[in-house]
């Protein structure tokens, strides 16, 4: 495989139905403009693609929920999320849109190819249909439980506890977001795209990196779990996937007997990567062609772990039966982020949004970058607090870059007019730090070029640490004072010399990471910026060069932040649900699956811990009808001899089911308070063993 000609990066389309939060960049913005910003300082043709994914059903729920029109929705929050990504220098080329009228040609004539070339089957299947709402329903509009974690809140086409990708008719319990009932199935047609045809090339192409049996990428190169979950995929047989939905927003279906129907949002989203890339041509008057259809083209693909099939599998299916398009050379995906503790959940507000960041801290872009690639979740889900932030920023940031740095231009200023001084003769110590300047990036561009940004900034760092060693070491400012037994003001020159050019090479290799501040440190050196290639040189400043006046890279945050942002976090909590500490709700219900239950007051009668366990305590219960065994997890917040006698509410026809070698048949009833203290649900006033809970 040869070095590519050309980059094209694409970051995944993020819906328009909601601001962009910290766990949105540290998934798939975030990852592609460090790799950008690296290939563009080695001076390599790239383009970095992304824009507004404004269709689908997840935009359809939003505006119901607002009570507004889909188009308004997309209306308000492209802008917000193209703000935010330009606040936190994320460098698109181009940022469109696709509800745009030249996505929609784009989309609509690369839907009628792939139908001209037979590459589609229109079938008559059973779909979910709301009576009440009286429409079919898109895979996002039903919610249900996971065939494979049993998370009760999957949607249709993906659990999102899991991973799982999924369609509707998987789920156990299925019911319609929109009126809250169990849908119907009624029938209707749509165009699917027979994916089992393409498990041979697919397998071959993921698992070995061969296309037509030739070398395409190298798998090696290819984050385990993306591998694992397109294998799993593959192994476990593909199925055809309808490629065409019953919505009314969205591009239509250019074809006959496409009346009503749109594209399914992962055809049209994907191809969204496209029409941006034409739009990008259109304003710089460039080709778009090579970008997508030139064998020396890598492209690459940065997306959470939530759209791992939809890029590995299902686009690259699209793009090949297409014909003449080139495919993914990688899909680092990501995986989550949690936020204190917690999910971040925008239904619950439970998230640091990059908007409200930048009102409250509009210099502290760096320092959230700098953050979130440090802990970016590159295998694993990862985790954001606010005090894991402050220790960064003021142990990493300040006291170690921002510290080497300013020592460097401090010195200068105060000791030879803000002029860079002569170097002297080089010592050992002086050859080593040039020598790890010009050694490292290369290094640390590997890194970069194998998406492992973490340890690439690591190492950035400790390329720093180099840096305040050398100067802690040499002490120029004890060279320099002329009052000092160490005074010798020659040797002082020369380590700031060389700090200076150090500082040169600091500013090059945190660029992809830290934009801002690099600029900033160029300005203070008063010199352009310097391409990755010539970071390790020592002659960015000669004898004399003028830099200019200099203040803290990075100021020191003020301890309080921590607690201000954690209180913020609770008072947005607070005004969204009454008791933060609530799990959300599970699935509608209806009344026919609450008649089903039957719970009565039983009282305890007797109770004995279960042997060699820490929560299990058996109980002896009278339910009126008869008296029963209950095993219950309340050990840890109860004595035995405090229950005797107690009235309970008991789930009287739950399936029997052994633990420890013990039948259990019932369930009590308990609720669990903000400290995790299991609390009986118990009658107001005494009532007889057997009376129903109703």
């Amino acid at each position: 495989m040869n070095e590519p000609k050309r980059y094209t990066v694409t970051s995944a389309l993020p819906y328009a139905n909601g601001p962009a939060h910290i766990g949105h960049i540290a998934g798939a913005y975030l990852p592609a403009d460090i790799y950008v910003r690296y290939l563009r300082s080695k001076a390599k043709d790239v383009l970095f693609v992304c824009g507004s994914d404004e269709h689908g059903a997840a935009i359809e729920m939003r505006a119901r929920k607002e009570g507004i029109s889909p188009k308004e929705i997309v209306g308000k929050y492209h802008g917000m999320l193209e703000k935010s990504f330009q606040t936190l220098g994320i460098d698109f080329d181009v940022y469109h849109r696709t509800s745009s009228e030249l996505h929609h040609e784009t989309a609509s004539e690369y839907f009628k190819v792939l139908e001209e070339k037979g590459e589609f089957e229109v079938r008559e299947s059973e779909q979910y249909f709301d009576e009440e709402a009286q429409q079919f329903l898109a895979d996002r509009f039903i919610t249900g439980e996971c065939p494979n974690c049993h998370n009760e809140e999957a949607y249709g086409d993906q659990c999102e506890k899991c991973g799982s990708s999924l369609s509707p008719m998987e789920l156990i319990h299925p019911k319609s977001t929109l009126s809250g009932k169990p849908p119907v199935k009624r029938k209707t047609s749509h165009w699917y795209l027979p994916m089992q045809n393409h498990e041979s090339w697919l397998k071959s192409w993921i698992e070995k990196g061969l296309l037509n049996g030739e070398p395409h990428h190298n798998p090696g190169e290819w984050k385990t779990h993306v591998l694992g979950q397109c294998m799993s995929w593959i192994d476990g047989g593909l199925h055809p996937r309808a490629m065409t939905r019953d919505l009314d927003w969205g591009v239509k279906v250019p074809v006959a007997g496409g009346e009503g129907k749109v594209l399914y949002v992962w055809l049209d989203a994907p191809i969204g990567y496209i029409s941006a890339t034409k739009q990008w041509a259109k304003n710089t008057g460039k080709d778009w062609r090579p970008y997508w259809q030139d064998q020396s083209t890598k492209l690459v693909h940065f997306i959470g772990k939530d759209n791992i099939v939809f890029h590995g599998i299902i686009f690259p299916i699209l793009l090949k039966a297409h014909g003449g398009f080139i495919l993914p050379d990688n899909v680092p995906a990501n995986a989550f982020l949690n936020l204190e503790e917690k999910k971040i959940s925008t239904s619950r507000n439970w998230a640091v949004w990059i908007h409200e960041y930048a009102e409250r801290y509009p210099d502290k872009m760096d320092e959230l970058r700098y953050v979130l690639t440090c802990i970016s979740p590159e295998n694993r889900d990862s985790e954001f607090t606010w005090q894991g932030y402050a220790d960064k920023v003021n142990n990493e940031l300040v006291n170690n870059y921002g510290n080497f740095v300013h020592r460097a231009l401090v010195l200068t200023h105060k000791n030879f007019e803000s002029k860079v001084p002569r170097r002297g003769e080089l010592e050992p110590q002086d050859k080593a730090l040039l020598e790890a300047a010009a050694t490292d990036p290369g290094c640390i561009g590997a890194l970069i070029e194998k998406y492992q940004f973490r340890e690439a900034l690591t190492e950035a760092m400790k390329l720093c640490t180099k840096g305040n060693i050398y100067l802690t070491d040499e002490a120029p400012w004890l060279l320099l004072n002329a009052k000092k037994e160490a005074y010798n003001p020659e040797r002082g020159a020369t380590v700031l010399h060389v700090a200076l050019q150090f500082s040169a090479t600091l500013a090059t290799v945190m660029e992809p990471f830290l934009p801002f501040s690099s600029a900033r440190l160029f300005g203070y050196l008063n010199i352009d910026p310097v391409g990755w290639d010539h970071a390790g040189k020592d002659d960015h400043l000669p004898e004399g060069h003028a830099i200019r006046p200099s203040d803290h890279l990075f100021p020191r945050l003020d301890p309080k932040m921590v607690e201000n942002e954690r209180t913020h976090l609770q008072e947005t909590l607070k005004a969204t649900v009454s008791n933060p500490a609530a799990k959300p709700f599970r699935n509608t219900s209806t009344f026919a699956d609450f008649q089903k239950i039957d719970m009565r007051i039983g009282q305890i009668k007797e109770a004995v811990p279960v042997p060699k366990t820490d929560k299990l305590m058996q109980l002896t219960v009278d339910t009126g009808l008869d008296v029963r065994t209950i095993i219950s997890g309340i050990a840890q917040h109860y004595k035995a001899e405090e229950l005797i006698g107690k009235k309970v509410s008991v789930l009287v026809n739950l399936a029997p089911k052994k633990m420890r070698g013990i039948e259990s048949q019932g369930m009590i009833l308990l609720a669990e308070d903000p400290a995790g203290k299991l609390v009986f649900v118990v009658p107001e006033s005494d009532i007889d063993p057997g009376s129903e809970v109703c």
